[in-house]
């Protein structure tokens, strides 16, 4: 997994849902300022629903802080637009069904689940500046608490 300091390739595409609207773009073009990154598995499952309702409840804080929010999963645009309405999201939501974004932050790891063995994405965040510097990690976040660690990351920086 990727550290403070170091710099990823930002040149790989994401589709994404922002303000309602599905488009293409690549992640370079979302680091228009820092960026927060937050990586969970899939819409509408229990601990995934509390990480982005803290986020949704807080979006603004990021905001004011000069800080875009995105966060990011294997799930479709389709779907992120009915969990937008559903949890009220007014953040970017991307859609990475080759863990592009995992790949570049060296974060796929190995999961089990109902006895099989896979590959997928850690669930962790990232702070991510205009040139693809990651400036802080959270390698293991807390669904229920998610905003509030990355706020107090924010104002460790």
């Amino acid at each position: 997994m990727v550290k403070s300091g170091d710099k990823i390739s930002t040149d790989f595409t994401l589709k994404v849902v922002q303000d309602g609207e599905e488009k293409e773009t690549t992640f370079s073009e979302l680091l228009d300022r820092p960026t927060v990154v937050s990586v969970y598995m899939k819409n509408n499952t229990g601990s995934c629903d509390k990480q982005n309702r803290s986020l949704a409840e807080h979006a603004g804080g990021f905001d004011s802080r000069g800080y875009n929010l995105l966060a990011i999963s294997k799930d479709g645009c389709t779907s992120h637009k009915n969990y937008a309405d559903k949890l009220g999201i007014n953040y970017i939501l991307a859609s990475d069904p080759d863990y592009n974004f995992a790949r570049a932050t060296s974060s796929v790891v190995e999961k089990k689940m109902y006895g099989k063995v896979f590959e997928g994405p850690s669930r962790s965040a990232y702070i991510i500046d205009t040139d693809g510097t990651v400036l802080g990690v959270i390698e293991k976040i807390s669904p229920a608490d998610h905003a509030a660690e990355l706020f107090e990351l924010i104002d460790s920086l």
